[in-house]
């Protein structure tokens, strides 16, 4: 590795990252095809015969019609949620009440969100907005718990700096106390991004007419199968695609954090 210059080595790196991460599904996808060839089950068609189906169907047609649907109600729903989460989350971690409330969010916390959707059909119809509130609720309350925690443990320390330059509250709010709590805001959100993909699934579930999860629902009572193995790979694609958006972020956004907790490991050894 001598003699490499930093862009090499970055590159070297990255795919290296790449590999480990892709190895095992290429695996997988490698078993699924060779033996699933010439199946003639009902329910476990070939892989081939999948692949076909996807290809037709989401890189084109659905793509409009059903994809992309899905994938903004997802985005307006995670950020409402994820929005309200942060502001009540903080509200709660500077006030003194915390603690009675708490519980009461625990218990709605615990209420399925799947639960509430014939409720929240009744009251905002099949539309859109019925779904987007679904996903909304669902995604909440990881992030404002997470919030309400990490304000409430902020080292006091910093608030007192804070004061001690003549922060007004909103300088506190913005540059202390919101950074300081970042890393548990962004564990929630990652919480928060998976809850929100099951609540967009389960909200195209009742009363749709378009969706990924009305396609799913559709195949299985037509005995569509292809269709509805196709459906689910392309669900897998999204869960992925966002899993490794979240992970970007995370990088960016606590790019402090990961270089202080370095430094912490190497200072202790």
């Amino acid at each position: 590795m001598e003699g490499l210059q930093p862009e090499d080595l970055a590159m070297n790196r990255w795919l290296r990252e790449i590999v480990a991460e892709l190895w095992l599904p290429c695996l997988v996808v490698l078993l699924w095809w060779f033996t699933s060839r010439g199946s003639q089950s009902l329910h476990f068609p070939p892989l081939s015969v999948i692949l076909e189906r996807f290809g037709q169907d989401w890189l084109f047609a659905r793509f409009w019609t059903d994809l992309l649907p899905s994938l903004r109600n997802f985005g307006f729903g995670l950020l409402i949620g994820a929005t309200i989460g942060v502001a009540a989350g903080t509200a709660l971690g500077l006030s003194r009440f915390a603690r009675h409330v708490l519980p009461l969010l625990e218990v709605m916390r615990a209420i399925p969100v799947i639960a509430l959707i014939p409720l929240i059909i009744m009251m905002l119809g099949t539309s859109d907005i019925e779904k987007i509130a679904i996903i909304a609720f669902g995604s909440i309350w990881p992030v404002l718990l997470n919030t309400t925690e990490g304000v409430r443990n902020i080292d006091p320390t910093l608030r007192d700096v804070g004061r001690s330059l003549t922060l007004d509250r909103g300088s506190v709010l913005f540059r202390v106390i919101l950074p300081a709590a970042s890393p548990q805001i962004v564990a929630g959100l990652r919480l928060s991004v998976s809850i929100a993909l099951v609540a967009m699934v389960g909200s195209e579930l009742f009363a749709s007419t378009r969706g990924i999860g009305y396609v799913i629902l559709s195949a299985t009572q037509g005995w569509d199968m292809p269709q509805m193995w196709a459906a689910l790979l392309m669900l897998g694609i999204v869960g992925y695609a966002l899993n490794g958006l979240m992970t970007l972020f995370e990088k960016r956004a606590l790019r402090w954090h990961w270089g202080r907790a370095t430094i912490n490991r190497a200072a202790t050894r």
